[in-house]
């Protein structure tokens, strides 16, 4: 993402002016949008025309509108954001107060208007215009007939392609059949890493699986590399890693990524320092349940007594319709920041954003432990029985 011009004002209102240059920045602008904020783009806006003689015709026409934003629409596959709203600026082809659509594109620049830039969307401008946290890690996760090979980037784990392959059960005395099949299963997983893996720019491509699928994939790979003298995968072999995983369904990628040897390898990553941030949670969850709390009033009670030494928090609950609402979850990363704690994001998008959307989409592990808010929520529940 390019930051072209940023005017704001005391008060934190005003405008900036960015053009989003990778797939990957749809995301980070689909983050930033609210409904209410007001934006200026570029547009195509089919338009009515009458002749001299009467005749109507139509035409589209590329203006720039300004529009209060009122619906947002990401498709996360594809990478394209469409923005629905009401023209709040005077143009001569489209009236004050219609309704349009802007689709925003990457390499084309836009401006965004908002009331009150909150500390949570001005550190993800930061992140998107910072180009250390381009996509750097790739995950094939596998089993027999299976495979999902995944591009995990600082803020989504995209699925590139998913192979199938029925393969035959060994039967005694007869394994041909079998071996065909794994060995079509195979060719396909290598087509389709060759596809899908920018190897100019990934670091690193982790092979996952249960048991020995690994090691078989990888040695027919680099056989097939060496008979055909393929140099991308030949010059790059350093790149790949083997590592457990229960199967090879995407969800078995938080696993992969947790093991200690692509935890190294991984370390300035971001998506391994959610991986293991959310680890550590349900470690002490399990082990001293007083220091783990989930959920936003017993998160807000433990930060009251400043206990909170990581907040875990969904950025989906920054995209809430209700400004109070959403208000409350700035001001609490802001109070963890001021109180020396560490604050982790978590892209929705993400393995491990997903399951701490399963736990209200924010928890914290505490410093030291709170007991009386585990034991306030006893009481309040004896009352209620």
């Amino acid at each position: 993402m390019k930051l072209v011009r940023k005017d704001l004002e005391k008060d934190n209102a005003g405008q900036v002016t960015l053009i989003p240059e990778e797939p990957e920045d749809m995301w980070h602008t689909y983050n930033l949008l609210q409904v209410g904020d007001s934006l200026r783009a570029s547009t195509i806006r089919k338009v009515q025309t009458e002749s001299a003689t009467g005749s109507v015709g139509s035409n589209r026409i590329r203006t720039t509108l300004t529009l209060c934003v009122e619906a947002i629409d990401f498709d996360s596959q594809a990478c394209q954001l469409r923005v629905k709203g009401t023209n709040i600026q005077e143009n001569e082809y489209v009236k004050m107060g219609a309704y349009h659509t802007i689709e925003l594109e990457p390499n084309r620049q836009f401006t965004l208007a908002k009331k009150q830039w909150d500390s949570v969307v001005l550190e993800r401008i930061e992140q998107a215009c910072d180009p250390a946290w381009s996509a750097d890690v790739a995950a094939v996760v596998m089993q027999e007939g299976l495979a999902h090979v995944c591009l995990v980037t600082p803020s989504m784990t995209l699925t590139r392609a998913k192979v199938e392959v029925n393969i035959p059960r060994k039967r005694k005395g007869n394994c041909s059949q079998h071996d065909r099949a794994l060995e079509r299963f195979y060719e396909q997983v290598v087509q389709a890493i060759q596809r899908h893996i920018n190897f100019e720019v990934v670091k690193c491509v982790l092979i996952a699986s249960p048991g020995f699928v690994r090691e078989l994939f990888c040695d027919y790979m680099f056989q097939q590399a060496v008979k055909t003298d393929n140099k991308l995968l030949l010059e790059n072999r350093s790149k790949f890693l083997q590592v457990h995983s229960s199967s090879g369904h995407k969800y078995a990628l938080k696993e992969a990524l947790c093991d200690p040897a692509v935890a190294s390898r991984l370390s300035d990553t971001k998506a391994a320092g959610e991986v293991k941030a959310l680890d550590d949670f349900y470690k002490m969850l399990q082990h001293e349940p007083d220091r783990a709390f989930y959920g936003l009033k017993h998160v807000e009670k433990a930060n009251e007594a400043m206990a909170i030494d990581t907040l875990l928090i969904s950025d989906e609950l920054f995209r809430h319709q209700d400004v109070a609402t959403r208000a409350r979850y700035v001001k609490l990363v802001d109070s963890v920041r001021e109180n020396m704690g560490t604050v982790r994001i978590f892209s929705s998008l993400h393995v491990s954003g997903e399951q701490l959307g399963q736990l209200t989409g924010v928890a914290a592990i505490l410093r030291f432990p709170v007991a009386e808010l585990s034991d306030q929520e006893d009481e309040s529940s004896s009352e209620e029985d």
